[in-house]
């Protein structure tokens, strides 16, 4: 808990920080205010996976974890504890985040972020993480699983519409903050929805995909020291 509690909070602070910095030192230039968020969090990601990965997984994201169970690699209690951690680690990252920048601790975005065209981003964003995530691992490559995942978030912040939060607990967590990378409280149920279809029709692809697998590594991401153990 404690790894993913420290996990989610780097990636806010991550995502929240460069895009405030972003803000800052690209005033006029929105596409390039986009780059530097994209590029400092995809960089952060990587890090903060291979930092945590071999403790719990560093799963970050609640539908990661909710997948993870549905395979068989986490009980519903470890599950349950995961997201809580998430959860928790991010809030405290917006508002470290926040604080950095001499902002107030918790400023409540206004930035709207609600359409269908959002929403079908934010499911193919989803879609597209778990494929990455569970692909990767479920064919035995789970060492290269970090680069393939700061990868494919780095580039579907400009592929996707919605900038890919992909992410229950990274999008609550930006509710904190009204900055670059804020959303509007009242536009985090679309975005939690469409990334929940998107991660039912992840595992369901998954499973066709790579149906022979036995049991999954609890780690989803790298290995646990536990499940090197085991193995």
């Amino acid at each position: 808990m404690l790894a993913e509690f420290l996990g989610a909070a780097m990636l806010l602070i991550a995502i929240i920080g460069s895009g405030i910095m972003a803000s800052r030192l690209s005033p006029d230039d929105v596409g390039l205010q986009l780059l530097e968020n994209a590029a400092a969090t995809a960089a952060a990601l990587v890090a903060i996976i291979l930092a945590v990965g071999p403790v719990s997984g560093a799963h970050l994201n609640p539908v990661v974890t909710l997948a993870d169970m549905v395979f068989g690699g986490l009980s519903r209690r470890d599950a349950g504890a995961y997201v809580v951690a998430q959860l928790l680690g991010g809030a405290f990252g917006a508002v470290v985040a926040n604080l950095m920048f001499d902002l107030p601790a918790i400023e409540l975005s206004v930035r709207s972020r609600s359409s269908g065209a959002l929403w079908l981003a934010e499911s193919v964003a989803t879609f597209g993480l778990l494929l990455v995530v569970f692909g990767v691992v479920r064919s035995g490559r789970s060492s290269v699983a970090p680069f393939a995942v700061g990868s494919y978030i780095g580039a579907a912040y400009f592929f996707t519409a919605s900038t890919s939060f992909a992410n229950p607990a990274v999008t609550l967590s930006r509710t904190l903050s009204d900055t670059f990378a804020g959303i509007s409280p009242s536009s985090v149920p679309g975005f939690v929805v469409a990334q929940l279809i998107g991660a039912g029709l992840a595992v369901l692809v998954v499973l066709i995909l790579y149906p022979s697998i036995g049991e999954v590594a609890s780690a989803v991401v790298v290995p646990s020291a536990a499940t090197s153990e085991k193995e």
